[in-house]
């Protein structure tokens, strides 16, 4: 799963794949109902008030903002138009009808983590209703070495985390959207780097030598032979695999190509560091 080959498929089908963008509704649905937390930064205006033109403060993991007038005041679960409410109320003593606006520049208290095989991993802010492949895009797509698979933590409501896992090959080549799952506050998003692995296919081959795969992309006998080039006009269809396991002991196991190809046989799934022997016929 090459990261060009996945942003070419993702761009040609991101219409129907990942959802189309919030639209004017749905994104001022989600400021209004959005509920205030820490780390959220706030831009508060009462235009009777100068102190309190353009104030800018961010909210302490206590759930409390510090304004002129007020000091602490508790914002944390409020929507932007409880605040609103809020602090008209507070400031009746000092203003008649204070008229208050809050705009929550940051949504810092609703972010997920993106890590791993991504080109800019880091925090993203939640905002609206964000899925799998959308948070992917804002982390700039997938690496080279990007394993088949991305792995989702969620802290659940007992506080025991759970997992998920995606596989992406699914989701990216086949578009399917049962796994582009919309995400929650404090998701974690672990896409992990893949293995590459050796494989080697010798003999008579027209690109003998190794070739690099990917430990999760399992690359069967068939397979590696069709990337060692195919089979040269002489070669026998009988093959040898030669395996090693932990110990170093190795073992050779036989395959008819031909039984192979007709469905006779299973197509075997290679291993790290198998060699594949293709012979010369004696016909």
């Amino acid at each position: 799963m090459r990261l060009k080959i996945y942003l070419i498929g993702f761009f040609v089908f991101a219409s129907w794949t990942i959802g189309l963008p919030l639209l004017p509704q749905e994104s001022e649905t989600f400021v209004k109902d959005y509920r205030i937390g820490p780390r959220d930064l706030l831009v508060i205006n009462v235009y009777e008030v100068p102190e309190l033109k353009e104030f800018t403060v961010r909210v302490s993991e206590d759930g409390s903002i510090t304004l002129p007038y007020l000091q602490s005041v508790k914002v944390n679960g409020l929507t932007k138009d409880e605040l609103e409410i809020r602090l008209a109320s507070l400031l009746e003593k000092y203003v008649k009808k204070a008229q208050v606006s809050v705009f929550i520049k940051e949504y810092q208290s609703q972010r997920v983590a993106v890590i791993g095989a991504v080109d800019k991993p880091g925090m993203y802010e939640l905002v609206g209703r964000i899925n799998l492949l959308q948070i992917i895009t804002q982390a700039g797509g997938l690496t080279e070495n990007a394993a088949n698979e991305a792995f989702i933590q969620r802290e659940g409501q007992s506080g025991i985390a759970a997992g998920l896992t995606i596989d992406l090959e699914d989701l990216f080549t086949n578009g399917n959207q049962k796994l582009n799952i919309p995400l929650q506050p404090n998701d974690i998003v672990n896409i992990p780097v893949d293995k590459i692995i050796n494989i080697y296919v010798m003999g008579q081959v027209k690109s003998p030598g190794a070739l690099e795969v990917k430990m999760s992309k399992k690359i069967t006998l068939l397979q590696a032979i069709a990337k060692a080039g195919g089979l040269t006009p002489g070669a026998s269809k009988s093959v040898t695999i030669t395996r090693k396991d932990k110990n170093g002991k190795e073992t050779k196991i036989p395959a008819n190509l031909n039984d192979i190809m007709k469905g006779k046989k299973p197509n075997p799934v290679l291993q790290e560091g198998d060699v594949v022997y293709v012979p010369e016929s004696i016909f």
